[in-house]
């Protein structure tokens, strides 16, 4: 009997493609996406958030600069399970206000008085001046510079605003104490973390009213960002832009525990207030100054609508 001498031939390995590799990464963080919004569900669900401040404190400071500045952006955002959305409070950075250990000043002078006795404690003075005159817990805070909110808003790849009418200023500040024209047109626009800086700093011809006002507007983009389920894309960017960038004093538990607010600002929208108009009368210091003095008669329907207190 005779055997035929030829091999079965053997099957060749081929290696995945591109294409299947992408494929298989995507299903991969979409996969992975919807297991932690799940574990997020629950652990709202459990431990819902309630009654939570979380200050924000936007340093004019430029590249290279220390943390010893004035907040000249302070927001309030209020977190509650029980409501329909976020709400955001901005408080005037000339409102003059009791600063506890130190005196009466601008509201945004407290941080730069405590960093520069002792780097790290602008943050607990600003909140420790806010909940003192307001009257309301606030433990926690998020503190950004020029550069973190660039890289912050460069992470979810841009942020859309609508401009209503012709922003202009002739002697926009740069980073290198010049400076520079810069012009919005009406329209609706996604702005990239310099043009967006530009637009939420921007404050000659207008006030700091209105200014405060596109500063909501921006941070009512960055929810709708994040709301996207595209989002999972950019969850490395994010994460290190924040990592890199952003000092706070939030958990990761907590954290957590805000993510599914994202959702409600995407099919609520923010609840935006300034502090203006009959909450706040000028006022001239006995040194000169010219600042705003608190009508606290008329901020605390705000409060008690905004904040919950």
């Amino acid at each position: 009997m005779q055997f035929s001498s030829s091999k079965r031939p053997q099957k060749k390995y081929r290696r995945p493609g591109c294409f299947q590799v992408i494929g298989l990464y995507s299903l991969g963080l979409i996969g992975g996406f919807f297991a932690i919004t799940l574990f997020i569900i629950l652990l709202n669900w459990v431990f819902p958030v309630r009654n939570t401040n979380i200050l924000i404190l936007g340093l004019d400071r430029r590249p290279g600069e220390s943390t010893v500045a004035r907040t000249d952006t302070m927001i309030l955002m209020h977190l509650d399970q029980g409501q329909d959305s976020p709400a955001l409070v901005s408080i005037p950075r000339d409102l003059w206000v009791a600063i506890p250990g130190i005196g009466e000043n601008r509201i945004n002078t407290a941080h730069i008085f405590a960093e520069g006795a002792e780097l790290g404690t602008g943050p607990t003075k600003a909140m420790e001046t806010v909940a003192y005159n307001f009257e309301i817990p606030v433990e926690r805070y998020i503190r950004i510079d020029f550069e973190a909110f660039e890289a912050l808003i460069d992470a979810v790849g841009g942020v859309e605003v609508t401009v209503e009418s012709v922003i202009i200023d002739y002697a926009y500040p740069t980073d290198d104490y010049q400076t520079e024209v810069v012009q919005f047109d009406p329209g609706t626009y996604t702005l990239d973390g310099d043009r967006a800086l530009k637009y939420a700093r921007i404050r000659h011809g207008s006030s700091d009213f209105v200014r405060a006002a596109r500063q909501q507007q921006v941070i009512d983009g960055l929810f709708a960002k994040l709301a996207s389920p595209l989002v999972v894309f950019r969850v490395p960017a994010i994460l290190n832009a924040i990592q890199s960038n952003v000092d706070h004093n939030i958990s990761p538990l907590l954290a957590a525990r805000c993510l599914p607010f994202i959702y409600k600002v995407a099919r609520n929208g923010l609840d935006r207030t300034v502090i203006e108009g009959d909450m706040v009368q000028p006022y001239t210091t006995a040194g000169g100054a010219s600042v705003l003095l608190p009508r606290w008669e008329n901020i605390e329907p705000l409060l008690t609508s905004s904040l919950g207190k």
